[in-house]
Order: structure tokens, then C-alpha cells, then sequence
């Protein structure tokens, strides 16, 4: 099968969520098929990285979109032009031109979008499309806005998102077959638009570090949150952490480490008083000092409260044997059991109460941390992902 597939990213370095993702599905694919990928980049810097993608790929196209997303341009274009600001800080020319111009010279048996926002690229055809939705992007913002202390700029916020979920909508009605990462944003889009073609293709857990999984985890109380901190939602969660769950685990367990590390932690989070927290700086291509915070750490804390897919750093902790500490929306989408293979915590106290509980217990600890390994050895893993997804372009290809 011949595929044209567009990410709104070079899918390598792996280093954030949906670069894992798309690097995982690439390896997989590139097997079998021939992958043809157009992949945005901000700048030329990124063109170094093309060389690791080509043994699964046909070819590789790169194109620059804008380097920074605050541009008077960007802001101005989504003030008073159709697109909202996230299609706009995405939109690249040379992808649209590059795209109409291979399927000009090329027959594709389907064409993979990563992502909405990629679609405007695009032009009408008739090759089957599979739009993945990483997340529910119009949700995301949504929660955001709504927690915004500056009241006199959200009117301006909220006509952003009418306009984002307008087009999110128009998009999926585009695409002949929708992805989506799990069953709960299955429904929220069927619910939405009701007659809306959706299949659940999950994310999974990186092999690099199922290959780290210890047989004897460290007894030492090493906390760790892990995320790239350009994403609000990471944002949200650190600040929790730092302000309102550490200092109180910190007293029940005077010994504690919390370690938050990830792409852009120092520049988000900034100066750090709190006790206890320490915060790491790993560049995008550092895959090895991801390994080192997972390998060191003993715990994984995730008190996510925004929504939208399923959580890669949540799979990686249990695939790496940290036993994980969640709240219900870190989980959300997620085949798990609370007190199974994680464990729930509804607020603050539940966090500060259930790290203290799993620290104590050692039977607890190695129960929660090999049940969470075995479940996604069996259902998250990118060979069974990829398999499925596979599935999903031979029935879509057959059905066009």
C-alpha cells in the first residue's frame, strides 16, 4: 500500500507525545508499506533529523511553517481571518504546494492527517482520508479559557474557540474515517456529530523504556512527573504538584524527591522555592536523560486535570515499573483498574494520602507496578496498535 502521511511535526527526535507516536507508527508501517511523509518543521535546525526516518520511509518532505507561533501575522490572520489560531500558527504554504504536487505525480492508496489542523493542507480528492484526532483540540483550549484570570481577553478567547471547534467539525466530516484515541473521545465526537464514521486507534508505550523495567525498583521516595511543558496541560499539573501536593507529601515523608523534568521545564515553570522539587531540563533529542529520571525515580505523579487523548507518559511510567499515581482525567480513555495497575486520586489529599500508602507498602507497590507492565505488554504496545491500524486502511481503502 502506498501512503501519504502528514504530521504538523518531524516525528523524530521521539520527545513528545505525538512525535512518539507517529516514530512508533513509522517503524511499524514502513515494513510493509510505502510512506511517503510530509512533515512540518519551524526551522532548519529540525532538517538534521530527516536521516533517522529514512529507513521507513519512500521519502521525506519537510516544510517550514512559522517559527515562532506570536507572530503580528499569525495573531492578526486568526483575529479577523476564518481559520482560529491553532490552524493558522500551523499553515505553511510550501506543505499545501508540496502535497497538491504529489498527488498530481503519485497514486496513493490513502492518505494518513495527523491531527486536524494538518488538513487544510490538503486539497479535494478522491483518495480515502484517515484524519487521527490526538486529542479533542477545541476541549483542550476550552478548559484553559475557562481557569483564564484575565476576564477582559477571554471574549476574545472564546470567539477563538467557536471558530476552532467549527473547523475541528468540518474536518472530521472531510476525512472518510475518523481515528481517535479512545472510547471516551469516541463518543464525545459521535455525540457531537452523530452519524460520524470513528475507530479507537490507541497510543502505546516506547520500547526504550519497557527496556528499563528493574526487577528491584529503588525503595528510595523519588517522585517524578515527566512531560514536554509546552502543552498547557503539563504546565498545569507541575504547578499542582509544586504548589499543593509535594509540600504536603514532603511533610508526611521528610526524605522526598520530586523530580519534574521535560522539554522547556525551567523556561514554564521558573524559579522554584518549594521544597524538595528539582527540576530537569531534557533537550528533545536527549533520550537518555529521559531514561535516567525514569530509571532513578520510584513513583510517577500525574494530577492532570486537562482533558483530550490518552496519556503516552502515563503508558511509559507503567511500561518503565513506576507504579503511577493519577487523577481520573490523567487515566481517562486508559483500560485500567484503579488499585490494579494504578491508582486513582480525586483530589489533592487523595494524592498526598496514596503516595505515602504505596510508599509504605511494599506489597502494594510491587503488585500495582507489575500488573501496570503486564497490561501493557498485552494491550499497548505499538506492534498491536499498528496492526490494527493497518486493519483500519484495508477496510477504509476497500470500502472507497
Amino acid at each position: 500500500m502506498k501512503i501519504l502521511m502528514l504530521t504538523p511535526y518531524l516525528p523524530f527526535p521521539p520527545s513528545s507525545g505525538g512525535q512518539v507516536r507517529s516514530y512508533n507508527l513509522l517503524k511499524n508501517l514502513g515494513k510493509k508499506h510505502k510512506i511517503v511523509l510530509v512533515a512540518l518543521i519551524k526551522n532548519d535546525s529540525e532538517k538534521k533529523y530527516v536521516d533517522d526516518l529514512k529507513d521507513y520511509c519512500e521519502k521525506i518532505y519537510v516544510c517550514k511553517r512559522s517559527e515562532s507561533p506570536w507572530t503580528m501575522q499569525n495573531i492578526f490572520r486568526s483575529i479577523f481571518g476564518l481559520y482560529p489560531f491553532l490552524v493558522v500558527r500551523n499553515y505553511s504554504t510550501e506543505a499545501k504546494e508540496r502535497v497538491y504536487q504529489l498527488l498530481q505525480e503519485n497514486n496513493f492508496d490513502l492518505i494518513h492527517a495527523e491531527t486536524f489542523y494538518i488538513m487544510p493542507h490538503i486539497p479535494e480528492t478522491n483518495i480515502p482520508i484517515l484524519l487521527v484526532e490526538q486529542t479533542i483540540e477545541y476541549m483542550v483550549y476550552q478548559h484553559f479559557v475557562k481557569n483564564f484570570k484575565l476576564f477582559f481577553v477571554k471574549p476574545l478567547f472564546y470567539f477563538d474557540i467557536l471558530k476552532l471547534k467549527f473547523w475541528e467539525k468540518s474536518y472530521w466530516q472531510k476525512a472518510d474515517l475518523v481515528g481517535a484515541m479512545s472510547e471516551i473521545d469516541r463518543q464525545q465526537m459521535v455525540k457531537i456529530i452523530p452519524d460520524l464514521k470513528v475507530e479507537i486507534i490507541p497510543n502505546a508505550a516506547g520500547e526504550d523504556l519497557s527496556l528499563i523495567y528493574q526487577t528491584q525498583k529503588s525503595e528510595k521516595p523519588i517522585f517524578l512527573y515527566q512531560g514536554n511543558f509546552f502543552w498547557l496541560q503539563n504546565i498545569e499539573a507541575a504547578r499542582l504538584l509544586i504548589d499543593q501536593i509535594f509540600p504536603e507529601i514532603i511533610k508526611k515523608i521528610p526524605s522526598a524527591i520530586c523530580y519534574i523534568a521535560g522539554q522547556k521545564a525551567k523556561e514554564k515553570l521558573g524559579k522554584i522555592k518549594t521544597k524538595g522539587i528539582k527540576i530537569i531540563e531534557i533537550e528533545p533529542s536527549d533520550v537518555d536523560t529521559v531514561k535516567k529520571v525514569y530509571r532513578q525515580a520510584s513513583i510517577f505523579l500525574a494530577p492532570i486535570k486537562g482533558p483530550g487523548g490518552t496519556r503516552l507518559k502515563i503508558l511509559g511510567a507503567m511500561a518503565a515499573g513506576l507504579p503511577v499515581i493519577s487523577s481520573p482525567t490523567g487515566v481517562s480513555g486508559l483500560d485500567i483498574k484503579d488499585r490494579e495497575n494504578v491508582l486513582i486520586a480525586k483530589n489533592n489529599q487523595e494524592f498526598v494520602k496514596l503516595a505515602v500508602e504505596i510508599f509504605e507498602s511494599r506489597t502494594l507497590y510491587e503488585k500495582i507496578r507489575q500488573n501496570a507492565k503486564k497490561l501493557v505488554e498485552e494491550k499497548y504496545n505499538w506492534n498491536t496498535v499498528s496492526s490494527k491500524l493497518e486493519q483500519i486502511y484495508l477496510k477504509l481503502t476497500k470500502t472507497k
